[in-house]
């Protein structure tokens, strides 16, 4: 499976932060998160050969670019006591994320290969173990996302369903699919326990190679927005260079893409879905009180929620492996 660039285009020389004087809200502006899913080593070749390991993983991506953004962040995860996972644990300290108490275990970390192609653009295999232990979550967040191998792997894809469930009454619940094909299995039976997440989420974000491979299907933005169906308020689509389009009650709302000089794409879609959150968070549009208000954004504050998402990304696709920005770099 390929990871596209979210709304990013790729172009030598282009000012990477021009976009984000433009739309990026109040810095002092903080929501606590919960984040749930995998965490584990990316093994990353490049296409000359060389390889290079670093701590991965899509929801402690979005974790580490969501603190780093200024925001109180756990992450309820599964990693070994072995050199990965204690790899993992000092990047989580190093951006100021909190393991939740039963995320450390005695045994392997999970690893992901990324062979990248040419362009920068990655093709994973994984080796992972998902069976993850909800004990010691903080009391209460605004909101708790989740996404990729963690919702839909046994025998811990039921326990991320579980916390969704049970966090809904007071958090806002964010949801990206970001399918991975060579673990998740059958599309068909994928497609269920996607659908049984994005049912109990306000914001949904999703690729259109997650869509094309999940439903077999060209018309990606009809199964996206048709999403809104099950439940959200929000709904995203990423269309690598063609830009990112949301769909909400206002209607259908697409926005260009950030022309940026791209290194590669890894962690791009991640610290996307933290510039969704970062964005609403400065909106106060946050917690499970502020759900009216979440399905009634105009058209053009969508529009700025994605663009803000899509500068942020621009800043990961810059740099080498999933590294998204501090809260500093967008001054």
């Amino acid at each position: 499976m390929r990871e596209r660039t979210p709304q990013v285009a790729a172009r030598p020389g282009t000012a990477l932060f021009a976009p984000l004087s433009e739309t990026c809200d109040d810095r002092a502006v903080t929501a606590r998160f919960l984040i749930v899913g995998e965490a584990l080593t990316d093994i990353v070749v490049d296409a000359d050969g060389a390889r290079r390991e670093h701590p991965g993983g899509s929801p402690l991506n979005v974790a580490v670019a969501l603190s780093r953004l200024g925001h109180p962040t756990d992450l309820l995860t599964r990693i070994g006591d072995d050199a990965r996972g204690e790899a993992i644990r000092a990047h989580l300290d190093d951006s100021n994320v909190r393991l939740t108490p039963g995320s450390s275990v005695a045994a392997p970390t999970s690893t992901a290969l990324a062979q990248l192609d040419a362009d920068g653009a990655a093709t994973y295999e994984f080796d992972v173990l998902w069976a993850p232990d909800p004990s010691g979550l903080p009391a209460r967040v605004e909101a708790v996302h989740a996404s990729s191998i963690a919702a839909v792997l046994e025998p811990g894809a039921q326990t991320v369903l579980d916390v969704l469930r049970d966090r809904r009454e007071h958090s806002t619940i964010s949801y990206d699919p970001n399918a991975r094909p060579t673990l998740m299995g059958d599309p068909e039976q994928v497609r269920r326990r996607v659908e049984a997440s994005i049912a109990l989420s306000d914001i949904v974000k999703a690729s259109d190679e997650d869509i094309a491979w999940l439903y077999d299907t060209d018309d990606v933005e009809a199964v996206v927005d048709g999403w809104r169906g099950l439940g959200p308020a929000l709904t995203v689509l990423t269309r690598g260079a063609e830009g990112a389009v949301g769909f909400s009650g206002s209607g259908r709302v697409q926005v260009s893409p950030v022309v940026v000089d791209a290194v590669d794409t890894v962690g791009a879609g991640d610290t996307f879905s933290a510039g969704i959150l970062d964005a609403l968070a400065s909106k106060g549009l946050l917690g499970a009180s502020r759900r009216p208000a979440l399905a009634a954004m105009p058209s053009d504050e969508i529009a700025s929620v994605l663009q803000h998402a899509a500068a942020l990304a621009a800043i990961t696709v810059s740099r080498a492996g999933a590294n998204p920005p501090w809260g500093h770099e967008l001054t």
